[in-house]
This record gives C-alpha cells, structure tokens and sequence, in this order.
C-alpha cells in the first residue's frame, strides 16, 4: 500500500499542547469494527460503556526524563581557531536516550550529531554526570556509556537532569507538571522514553469503577521507543522498517488472557503498544510450536502491523488519534479497516476532537 493512502488533513490548531485540568476528562470516539458507525462520548463514560466481562490489558511502562542537555569535554581538532574552539567547549549537545541496552548503556539519537565522533565524551550539569560516545549506528543513533563522578547511580542523576521527552508536535518547552500528567497512574517499570498515551485517560477514579464493575485487568511492559514513533518514509508502507521495541509479559498475564479467550472475553488492549506487545508474542508462540497462544517473558517486538494482518489475540482497542503516515495510524486501519479509521478521523476533526499525546481518545471494538 501506498503510504499516503494513510494521510488526512487536521488542522494545528486541533493538536493538543497541554493536558486537560483532569485525567479522565477527555471525549471518547466510539467506532465500531464492522460497521464503521460512530458516537461521542466522554472518557469518564467508559467503565460503563463496556460488556462488564472484558479483560482490559494495560502497559505499564514508565516515562523517563530522556532528553539531557551537556557540553562536550573537550577538542578534537589539533589546530581549532578561537571561534571553534569556543562552539566546541561551550556549545549545547542534546541527547536523546531512546533504549537503554545495559545498566549505565545506552542507545540515544545526538544532536549535533556530525560534529560528535566516537571517542567524544559529554558532560551533564556540573560535571557529575559523563557520558561517552561508544559507537554509531542505523537510522543515527550513537551507544554512549554514562558514568557518574560523585559516587550516586547514573539513574539518579538522569532522573534529577533530564527533561520530559514530550513529542515534538507539541511546540514549548516541557514543564514540571509534565513530570507526572506525561505518565499514567499505574506506570512502574522505567525504560520507556514516550508515553503510552491511550493510559494518560485512566484516573484512580475510573480505575476503581472498572474494578468494581468486576472487570478484570493485567498488565505487561513494553518501552515505547523509536519503533512507535519513527516517521514512515518509504513511498510503500511495506518498504518500512521497524526499529525494535523491548517488552515483557508476566506469565500472570498470559495465563489471564488464555483464560479471557477460552471464555469468550473480550481482550481489550489499552493501547497500540499492548497490540504491538501481545500480537508479535503470539507471533513467536506460532513460530516456535508451543502451542500456547502467548509467550511469557522478555523479546522485542519488530513487527509492522498493516492492513491484511489477522490479529490473534486482541478483540478490542482503545487508542488516541495518531499522526498521518505513521505506523500507529497504520496499526489502527489494519485493525478496524482504512475506510472506518479515516472516516472517523474526519468526523473526529469535524467535531473539534484534540488529537495525539494529550488529545482525546477513540474505542474501537
């Protein structure tokens, strides 16, 4: 398929900059799968708006302060004139961590990447914090191994000196309540280095009224990383390659979800990352003959879900509206088919709905 069949047309005013005042204020598109019909509601309709039998799977990544800003350490050039030697001591280096390959190494995108060979070392605040550039790699990306110098963990000092990795469509700068509205309320495991905004909805208020509905709930942890958001840049949407995301799945988990599609439950998914998730563990179950619908523990999921895959194990998805040409929109169509997923974008921009991270949310079941 071409990639611009998956294009529509949204006006900036409608992409949300900041969180509403509450978590569970948000508008709530419902689509259905096989029809293609729609409804408004509000988020803090959907416990009730649900059978009351499903099983809801939840991502419990953590955000973490990706984005640090250091200066390099020292010159690299034998004779720089004053003017470099200035930019090279002074000038802001940013890194961004986008997956975290050993305690203290990471894999992060540089900025100014050119001007930063491997061998160049950069430091964060008052020289407490280092990091070294190990090597380079696809798509730009660089290993850097960080240390610290004053006897704390590297995590501490990423945590005290990062920034919110807010996506760059939202236009400031972030800010300290970013620090807790950018992360779900049931966020535990850290890696993560985007939000899986279709979690940013549920308060404590609305989880609590699913429990006491009766529904039962399960998490698994997949780090949002490069491979949700890297733009599409093939003409053909098949020519896309995925940059690899690494998930985990309890085994908890798995036997839930054995026991949801034996029963006939609905298995809702909180999220493409848990689509992303559940779908490529099943994939590897297929694979290696277990017989078993899941695979419990770590992997790291590559795959590209387009229109024409047959989902496996997910019945339902609840999901925010994503960007034009991207993976997530793509995901979204092969799940509910291109025609309803674009049709309900338009009547979603129609009807004033704010869009992506801290925008509105649609139920497609």
């Amino acid at each position: 398929m071409r990639t611009d069949d998956f294009d529509y047309f949204l006006p900036e005013a409608q992409i949300a900059q900041r969180p509403l005042a509450q978590r569970d204020a948000a508008r709530l598109l419902l689509l259905e799968r096989t029809s293609g019909n729609v409804a408004d509601a509000d988020f803090s309709q959907f416990p009730d708006l649900l059978g009351g039998d499903e099983l809801l799977v939840f991502n419990n990544a953590r955000v973490i302060p990706a984005r640090l800003f250091g200066k390099r350490s020292g010159i690299h050039s034998q004779t720089p004139s004053r003017s470099t030697a200035s930019e090279h001591l002074t000038g802001t280096v940013e890194v961004f961590l986008t997956r975290q390959l050993a305690p203290d190494l990471w894999e992060a995108l540089v900025r100014p990447g050119r001007k930063l060979p491997v061998g160049e070392r950069i430091i964060f605040g008052h020289g407490e914090l280092e990091a070294e550039i190990l090597s380079r790699g696809e798509w730009g990306l660089r290993s850097l191994r960080f240390s610290a110098h004053d006897g704390q963990p590297v995590q501490s000092h990423i945590e005290r000196l990062g920034h919110v990795p807010l996506p760059p469509y939202i236009a400031r700068e972030d800010e300290a309540s970013d620090r807790e509205r950018y992360q779900t309320v049931f966020a535990k495991q850290p890696g993560a280095v985007a939000a899986p905004t279709a979690g940013l909805h549920f308060s404590q208020t609305v989880m609590e009224r699913i429990h006491q509905r009766g529904m039962q709930t399960c998490e698994l942890t997949l780090d949002v990383g490069l491979g949700t958001f890297q733009p599409v840049h093939s003409e053909i949407l098949e020519q896309h390659v995925m940059h690899g995301e690494t998930y985990e799945i309890p085994a908890a988990t798995v036997a839930a979800i054995a026991a949801a599609r034996s029963a006939g439950r609905a298995v809702l998914a909180i999220g493409t990352t848990v689509v992303r998730a559940l779908e490529d563990s099943a994939q590897h179950a297929r694979q290696t003959g277990t017989g078993s619908l899941l695979m419990a523990g770590r992997a790291e999921a590559k795959m590209f879900i387009t229109p024409g895959y047959q989902f496996s194990v997910v019945d339902a998805l609840l999901t925010n509206f994503h960007l034009p040409r991207s993976t997530l929109l793509a995901l979204v169509c092969a799940f509910a088919g291109r025609e309803h997923v674009l049709a309900a974008y338009r009547h979603a921009v129609e009807a004033n709905y704010r869009f992506y991270s801290y925008g509105d949310c649609m139920l497609i079941r």
